[in-house]
């Protein structure tokens, strides 16, 4: 062969790498997003899907430098691609088959996380990260500039990685959907591995096709193109689902993100408040300030969500002033569409809400929300005893702060951590249920710091639904980790997977 020749045959070989690179991390972006809806986000999952997706790219290395080594050709490229395109494929399949399993058992959610991706991705995976060390070995043989060759390579396959990173992130999932994404990766993997198996046999590219052709009948008659997400933005799976059952009369919408329920309005009644731990946060502005303040408060949101309790201010107390720091834009949009939040009574920023709060006037705010919490994917920057101190700086005297997380019952490390955080820039903390259940689970505790005490340990509703609520600081005292045992949080140290460990390794995290 010519020298031309060569070069154009090792430049062919390079972009097979890229790409095959590149179609590896759109499937490893993507694989958090399919799974998102049954484990949420966490660095558990995580950690989960680039260990697998890692695991199966090793060994896939492995293999293809074995097959080097033993004479294997172009073709064993244009196989393992084409498998790798046939196995992306099934994955979407293979969710529908694995997904209601896993969730008819008693496994805990890193150990869901780990089988999901493993089920999905390991095969893709493996097959895709035999192309590179095969075809570095090939076009070794047609140039013997080894450091050359082999670090082009690297290069290539390093770059491809960073290409399918980054535009997946920012582009395809948002405007394509997961679904669509693992297909177009499929079919580009096809593409790439049909040059490379020119000259086969009839009947293997026949035989090709029919498994091509039976994996497309497969995903398409299970539901795996079937898209669980409304829409599907950078950060969340989205769904609005009829909650019309929760309410008492009349209709009901509510905001899915990821699997979380994450807030319910109701159609007719702005002011109806149905979840129990919005009730008691709205509530706890009742107590904590006189009537007669109600109607001139400031009140700064970090995160929007479903906008209810936004919503609610603005309907019951039309002179109060609502900021929203809501991070998804996407989220604004489908409340305002699908579950009856007008905007303009809001001042909305879509962006961080530690960052919005930083850039707002000292003691601007006489109420502080944190709302932001994704199930148990916690914010860390929203925890610590830097965000407790830049929430105090903002408050008027006298404001209030509230919170919400869920955490395990009886011994909620996370809520004690957070106590402890809190309690180093505020007089009173107070821990909030509505009722202390009679064995342990997931919960979700309400948490109030301030420089003025709330009086009652007994909080009855003022208004909406007949509830009560009760302090249970002293009760988590006398249970289970003592206050004092427990880190204080800072934006250098912030284990909250740590103090969450009995939800993710217990069935009730899913």
């Amino acid at each position: 062969m010519s020298v031309d020749s060569n070069r154009a045959r090792i430049a062919w070989y390079g972009v097979t790498v890229f790409l095959s690179s590149a179609v590896l991390l759109v499937l490893e972006i993507t694989a958090g997003r399919l799974i998102a809806p049954y484990v949420g986000v966490t660095i558990y999952s995580w950690t989960s899907i680039i260990g697998v997706i890692l695991a199966g790219l090793s060994l896939g290395n492995w293999i293809g430098g074995r097959w080097a080594d033993r004479g294997a050709g172009e073709r064993s490229t244009g196989i393992a691609l084409a498998l790798a395109a046939v196995f992306s494929l099934l994955s979407l399949w293979l969710l529908t088959i694995v997904a209601p399993t896993l969730q008819a058992s008693s496994i805990n959610l890193i150990g869901a996380s780990f089988l999901y991706v493993s089920c999905l991705f390991f095969l893709p995976a493996l097959l895709l990260g035999i192309p590179t060390p095969l075809l570095t070995t090939l076009a070794l043989r047609l140039d013997a500039r080894t450091g050359h060759v082999v670090g082009r390579m690297h290069a290539l396959a390093a770059l491809g990685s960073i290409v399918g990173t980054f535009v997946t992130g920012f582009i395809l999932i948002q405007y394509l959907g997961s679904r669509a994404v693992v297909s177009l990766s499929s079919l580009l993997l096809l593409l790439l591995a049909l040059p490379y198996l020119r000259g086969a046999p009839r009947r293997a590219l026949a035989a090709l096709l029919l498994v091509v052709a039976a994996s497309i009948a497969l995903t398409r008659g299970g539901d795996g193109f079937t898209n669980p997400c409304d829409r599907e933005s950078s950060y969340f799976c989205l769904r609005v689902v009829d909650a019309s059952a929760d309410a008492p009369f009349g209709n009901a919408r509510g905001l899915v993100l990821d699997h979380l329920l994450h807030g319910i309005n109701h159609a007719e009644d702005p002011g109806m408040l149905i979840s129990p731990y919005v009730h008691l946060m709205d509530e706890l502005v009742q107590q904590h300030f006189h009537a007669g303040e109600l109607d001139g408060l400031h009140y700064f949101f970090a995160g929007g969500g479903s906008y209810t309790q936004p919503r609610a201010i603005r309907y019951l107390t039309p002179g109060a002033s609502v900021t929203v720091a809501e991070l998804d834009p996407l989220v604004t949009e489908i409340a305002a569409r699908d579950l009856y939040v007008d905007p303009a009574g809001l001042e909305i920023h879509h962006g961080d809400a530690r960052a919005l709060l930083s850039r707002r006037a000292p003691g601007e705010f006489d109420v502080v929300v944190t709302d932001a919490f994704h199930d148990i994917a916690i914010p860390y920057h929203l925890v610590t005893l830097e965000y407790a101190r830049l929430v105090r700086s903002r408050l008027k005297d006298g404001g209030l702060f509230t919170t919400n997380v869920v955490d395990a019952f009886p011994d909620p490390k996370m809520v004690k951590s957070l106590v402890n955080t809190l309690r180093r820039e505020f007089a009173h903390v107070d821990v909030w249920l509505d009722q202390v259940p009679p064995r342990p689970q997931r919960l979700t505790y309400v948490i109030s710091a301030s420089e003025r005490r709330i009086e009652n340990d007994l909080l009855r509703a003022s208004r909406g639904f007949e509830r009560s609520w009760l302090r249970i600081n002293e009760p988590l005292a006398a249970t289970g980790t003592p206050f004092d045992s427990l880190p204080v949080f800072s934006d250098d140290f912030v284990p909250v997977e740590r103090m969450i460990s009995n939800l993710l390794l217990t069935r009730e995290g899913l």
